[in-house]
């Protein structure tokens, strides 16, 4: 976690937080970074629906041409599109306005590079400095020097090329509900399904500036569920603000969130011989199912810190393919290079096919094993001190030493709040609940 940059860019209440003033410094800070020996960077800037994103656009886009840097705006588009294009295009790096999943009031500034990941740690540091410390010259051009905002016409159109070339068959057959999350997927999700053959009924794809994300998308599946039970639907999928992320939902309405997804594809990925090494890469909240059923037919399980960018590291250390989160970041890195939430529906859909069985059929491949998450409030110098008290660590063994191999104890110290995470799993809900309450009690008192 840097001083702007967290685990998925700089984010704030927009005009507070992140205000203009910010976001010119941030363009102006990545068009530097980015020239290397290139006199004019050339930056694509893309957005979701949020009200604020006109206003970040413009500033962040000023930005960059203040320093001389050309920017090609996408305008509302998803982020893995961005990804995508900043690879497609030759640019030297990809931005988009976004705060995927939060509401309205919140937005977000990530940027990609030229290859479409995101930014190692030490260039979010360089841009830091450059924009809290000054560290480095900010050149003022002029004349023919200033930079240009170009806008691109058909950057949705390659995109959507792209995602339909990620799978060799149609989707005729298929009655399916998507939630657009009144976000950067509500016109591009629904035409392309339908391009694709399916039988297509969106919801939650009006965006008015205001209601991204409000009661609908992938943290709101409630509707969605309902949905599909009353239409007959085959499936459901409920994307995020900025589609980098989905839950699915089956023809009984029931949630398949992503670590069922990742057993899924993988598994089929797998059979097809297409799954590199053999390994999917989950991270540490991770249900104890997956890692079971991977195991079970023949396949590795490896873990990563929280958050998909760690995700993708461990992938790209050491040659993996598949690998994503829980809560729907699903990192096909054979198509993309980070989460993309409507080339995941395409490839559940087409694993549906090909094994000619239901989306709960599927998915029964996977048992969730029921998880229960408790938090001891302990002040920020003490959040730590559970590591290495010897009466917690023999009650955490003993626990574990209980489950025999059918359940774990995860224990993190949060990021942000004077919190330690207590996660525990199991296959019974009541002592799973009764254990991890107790823990909580026990660090709380010991950290006083």
């Amino acid at each position: 976690m840097g001083r702007l940059f967290g685990t998925d860019g700089v984010r704030g209440l927009a005009n507070e937080k992140l205000d203009c003033e910010l976001a010119y410094k941030l363009g102006q800070a990545a068009a530097i970074v980015f020239t290397m020996a290139k006199h004019r960077p050339v930056i694509l800037v893309g957005r979701d629906t949020r009200l604020s994103g006109d206003m970040l656009e413009a500033a962040l886009s000023a930005g960059i041409c203040s320093v001389g840097g050309e920017v090609r705006v996408l305008g509302v588009i998803p982020t893995p599109a961005v990804a995508f294009l900043s690879r497609h295009y030759g640019a030297d790096a990809g931005v988009v306005i976004s705060a995927s999943h939060n509401s309205m009031e919140y937005n977000g500034i990530k940027i990609f590079n030229s290859q479409g990941y995101k930014l190692p740690d030490e260039l979010e540091e360089r841009i830091e400095n450059i924009v809290l410390d000054g560290t480095e010259t900010i050149p003022a051009p002029t004349g023919n020097d200033v930079g240009r905002i170009v806008r691109v016409k058909k950057a949705v159109n390659h995109y959507e090329s792209f995602l339909k070339s990620t799978i060799d068959l149609s989707l005729e057959g298929f009655k399916v509900v998507v939630d657009c999350a009144n976000g950067a997927a509500s016109k591009i999700a629904p035409e392309l399904l339908i391009d694709l053959g399916a039988e297509v009924t969106a919801i939650y794809n009006e965006p008015d500036g205001a209601n991204i994300n409000r009661l609908c998308g992938s943290t709101y599946p409630e509707n969605l569920q309902e949905n599909v039970m009353e239409s007959g639907a085959d499936l459901g999928f409920a994307f995020d603000g900025d589609a980098d992320r989905l839950i699915a939902v089956d023809e009984h309405g029931q949630l398949v969130d992503g670590d069922q997804i990742l057993a899924i594809c993988g598994l089929n990925m797998k059979k097809r011989g297409v799954l590199k090494k053999d390994t999917v890469v989950s991270t540490v909240m991770s249900n104890l199912g997956l890692e079971k059923a991977l195991n079970k037919a023949g396949c590795k399980a490896v873990k990563s810190d929280v958050g998909d960018r760690y995700v993708l590291e461990r992938m790209l250390e050491e040659g993996y393919s598949l690998g994503g989160e829980q809560s729907g970041h699903i990192i096909f890195l054979d198509h993309n290079t980070t989460g993309d939430g409507i080339l995941t529906a395409l490839q559940i859909m087409a694993v549906i096919k090909r094994e000619n069985k239901t989306l709960s059929e599927l998915a029964k491949v996977m048992e969730k094993y029921p998880q229960v998450l408790v938090n001891a409030r302990v002040s920020d110098e003490n959040k730590r001190d559970y590591v290495q008290d010897p009466e917690i660590q023999k009650e955490i063994k003993a626990i574990e030493n209980r489950f025999k191999g059918e359940g774990r104890v995860l224990i993190r110290p949060s990021g942000t709040e004077p919190l330690v995470r207590i996660m525990i799993e199991g296959k019974d809900q009541r002592e799973i609940e009764e254990y991890a309450v107790r823990l909580a009690e026990m660090i709380e008192e010991r950290s006083k």
